[in-house]
């Protein structure tokens, strides 16, 4: 079976916690720190090649993901039990605790992303912007449309860092 490319560059070798899945076609490069039970799924991209890039525990990181910074500027924070969406682009940004970050979303350098929160599919979070803890964000540019439910929170945010866990664990073992 084929294995991820995961590449050193700069002096940099990326680190892995315990757990991690990486997808065959996933690839990890640099300067890249990541947690235990984290998974980085089929052509997501992790590129630390210009910054650091730093990820918590449980974090998914879904098909077509691309996560990079910004050089000499900006390096990439990503807290625990975060999802980050298909096709989503997450660049040079802070990403507090059980976030969601939706599907083809793009969230811009220096962004701080409360924790708690849920950018929306398609959604652009501009360059600077403070998402306040709790924060369900929407539209280009992304704009606070309300708060982050008890059920959209549960529902969301802490089923699908949860499912992707379980699905990590089912290509393990294939």
């Amino acid at each position: 079976m084929k294995a991820a490319l995961i590449r050193s560059v700069r002096g940099f070798t990326p680190r892995f916690g315990d757990g991690v899945f990486l997808a065959e076609t996933a690839v990890v490069i640099g300067d890249v720190v990541m947690g235990d039970q984290c998974s980085v799924w089929y052509n997501a991209v992790v590129r630390g090649d210009v910054h650091a890039i730093r990820i918590g525990h449980r974090v998914n990181i879904q098909d077509g993901a691309v996560l990079h910074a910004t050089y000499q500027k900006c390096g990439l924070t990503i807290g625990d039990d975060v999802s980050i969406g298909h096709n989503a682009i997450v660049h040079g940004c802070t990403i507090a605790d059980k976030v969601l970050i939706g599907m083809g979303a793009i969230v811009m350098d220096q962004a701080h992303i409360g924790s708690g929160s849920v950018i929306a599919a398609g959604a652009v979070v501009l360059q600077n912007t403070v998402v306040e803890p709790g924060s369900l964000m929407a539209g280009v540019p992304a704009k606070r449309i309300g708060a982050v439910s008890k059920d959209l929170s549960e529902g969301e945010i802490e089923r699908i860092a949860r499912n992707y866990l379980t699905y990590a664990d089912w290509f393990k073992g294939a």
